[in-house]
């Protein structure tokens, strides 16, 4: 079979599209990443357009986010006070996706997905300091807002418009700046992609750039995989989710280079 026809063969089948949203939705629970690291070099390999890939990860989070901060919020692993303005800044930043994406060429928006990454591999995994700042530089309540807004909407405009959720660059900010390490951040950085998917999604749908049929199907694989994810942070440490980060970032690097350069 060429390879033309093995990728209209394996997008003619929702399984496949199911079997990415459940690994995506585990990704979620676990890491309080949207799951595009994962769908988005995914899908360029089953033949989709860049476009049409950021499209479809933007859905899938809508729906493991809002069930993964359910979760969390019933475990009483979230900080309530913080992830709304991260969030609301999320809405704000993510508003301009749809243009984003609209106006930038392909090539560069994935060259842009892989430097997002690296930045956050470098910033995330391999700098442990960031990982819990001990005397984080903002101290000040109202400053801590103005800082949390400003974290939301940066990563909102750059993180949505590429199909990632955010919290591969939100972990790294609050880490810095709040002193908040990686396993806290998760519950954080899922309700953040609740505001900023959905204000991406119909940023992204008003230009025509999301396959709804796809996006749904991945969507509710996603759901369950969510459970699985935050039942499995509950019983690693940090310092084995610390590994388990750098084996996806490696992924999501290997499969957007190759990608990218062929």
């Amino acid at each position: 079979m060429q390879d033309s026809q093995l990728v209209d063969f394996l997008q003619d089948y929702d399984i496949i599209f199911g079997v990415l949203g459940f690994i995506s939705g585990i990704a979620a629970g676990f890491f309080g990443i949207g799951g595009g690291v994962i769908i988005v070099p995914c899908l360029l390999f089953l033949g989709m357009s860049m476009e049409y890939a950021i499209g479809i990860s933007i859905m899938q989070m809508m729906f493991s986010s809002v069930f993964g901060t359910l979760l969390n919020l019933i475990r009483k692993n979230l900080d309530i006070k913080i992830g709304i303005f991260v969030g609301i800044g999320g809405l704000i930043g993510a508003s301009f996706s749809g243009f984003i994406v609209l106006l930038l060429p392909s090539k560069l928006l994935l060259g842009l997905f892989i430097a997002l990454t690296l930045f956050s591999l470098k910033k995330y995994v391999f700098n442990t300091k960031t990982t819990a700042n001990p005397n984080p530089p903002i101290t000040n309540p109202n400053a801590q807002k103005l800082v949390m807004l400003a974290i939301g909407t940066i990563t909102g405009i750059f993180a949505i418009s590429l199909g990632i959720g955010g919290g591969l660059i939100i972990g790294p900010l609050l880490a810095y700046f709040l002193g908040i390490d990686s396993k806290k951040a998760v519950p954080i950085a899922l309700l953040f992609i609740i505001f900023a998917s959905i204000s991406g999604f119909f940023s992204l749908y008003s230009c025509n750039l999301i396959d709804i049929h796809k996006g749904f199907v991945i969507g509710i694989f996603a759901f369950l995989g969510v459970v699985v994810g935050i039942k499995i942070l509950d019983l690693v440490s940090l310092a084995n989710h610390r590994y388990a980060l750098i084996v996806i970032y490696l992924f999501s690097l290997c499969a957007s280079g190759y990608k990218f350069f062929f």
